[in-house]
């Protein structure tokens, strides 16, 4: 296989996102919140390993007609953002009000942070919240929290989008990579789970979700707080 078609290939595996964020938004409609998630997830997985294989084909070089960090940023818009915002609002989770203000505030702060040009720091981490609402409206739907502290959790995010905090991430910020990586992974697979068996309310799932998100949520904060040892 040429180096060109390798890198076409790549790009056509970050499309496929484009396609999974339709099959979950069919199943959302339906309210079939458990099959939508599941295609959610499998974007999520997708979108952790084209980017990796396309620094490694350098599509940049071979494929260069098609610009693969729009490509990336409409999918991870559709899936990160819209289709969580959406579930979150008709599944009856957030009542009233507060539903309104959550996709008011998901989709619009959202748009404006993956507009925004210093949304990478020098490390390849994410400056402010890197609206993966996926990841938090799943945890949702897993636990079932009160709406008050949906809402709570939601502004809180959104708010910290726009100010001077690190968000790894798990695959391109190299620090501590060891463990963010598994963590990660780690992540996918208890989504996976726990959408596999409708959140079901035993699941073990549920534990292995809050763990690793609140890993996931906090350590680049931790790393702005343990200075990093300077390379002799």
């Amino acid at each position: 296989m040429s180096p060109q078609l390798r890198a076409l290939s790549v790009h056509l595996l970050t499309a496929t996102g484009a396609v999974f964020a339709m099959l979950a938004l069919l199943a959302a409609v339906e309210a079939k919140w458990d099959l939508m998630f599941v295609w959610l997830v499998v974007a999520f997985a997708v979108d952790g390993i084209d980017g990796p294989l396309a620094r490694h084909y350098n599509v940049r070089r071979y494929a260069p007609e098609f610009d693969g960090v729009l490509l990336d940023l409409i999918i991870d818009y559709l899936t990160y953002v819209f289709i969580p915002a959406f579930a979150l609002f008709k599944s009856g989770l957030m009542a009233g009000w507060t539903g309104w203000v959550a996709i008011i505030v998901i989709t619009f702060a959202s748009a404006m942070y993956f507009a925004d040009t210093r949304m990478k720091t020098k490390d390849n981490s994410f400056a402010g919240f890197p609206g993966c609402w996926n990841m938090l409206v799943l945890v949702i739907f897993a636990l079932e929290p009160s709406h008050w502290v949906c809402l709570a959790l939601v502004t809180a995010l959104a708010a910290s989008m726009f100010v001077p905090l690190k968000f790894i991430h798990p695959v391109r910020t190299e620090r501590w990579r060891k463990l963010s990586l598994p963590m990660a992974i780690a992540w996918t697979f208890f989504a996976g789970w726990a959408a596999w068996v409708d959140f079901h309310p035993q699941s073990w799932a549920h534990w292995g979700l809050v763990v690793t998100s609140v890993y996931l949520l906090v350590v680049g904060m931790v790393q702005q707080l343990i200075p990093a040892r300077k390379r002799s």
